[in-house]
């Protein structure tokens, strides 16, 4: 005898498919981007990055266009690897200005300027 889920139970297992795990935005301009965390109906996560635009119409009226990726746990290395070794390049090779990292370096201290009291203040911090 075969089970035949309601059509209530259908909708929650539909629902549960469609939910948001964790969510992440980004907002660059006059883009946003999103990352979320999605989940299968095998309870197996994957990774949507949506770009939304906001576009005008020759009405005036506004729409957002959008662009998804979905990465699936088995490409995220290689996604990962790739995506930094993009960023990387992009740095140490962009004409004109360096791009600066936002990653602070870690900064030794030699054991004579330990004991001394003062403050190191950068002006950017000011």
């Amino acid at each position: 005898m075969e089970r035949v889920d309601s059509k209530e139970e259908k909708q929650k297992t539909d629902e549960k498919f469609r939910q948001e795990i964790y969510s992440n935005v980004i907002r660059a301009g006059k883009r946003t981007y999103f990352f979320d965390v999605k989940s299968t109906r095998n309870d197996e996560y994957y990774l949507t990055i949506t770009e939304s635009k906001r576009r005008y119409s020759e009405n005036g009226k506004f729409h957002y266009e959008k662009h998804k990726v979905f990465l699936y746990q088995e490409d995220f290395d290689k996604f990962t690897d790739s995506l930094t070794d993009v960023i990387k390049f992009i740095k140490e090779n962009q004409p004109g200005e360096k791009i600066e990292s936002r990653e602070t370096e870690e900064v030794t201290v030699d054991s004579e300027e330990k004991g001394k009291d003062f403050t190191d203040v950068d002006f950017e911090d000011i």
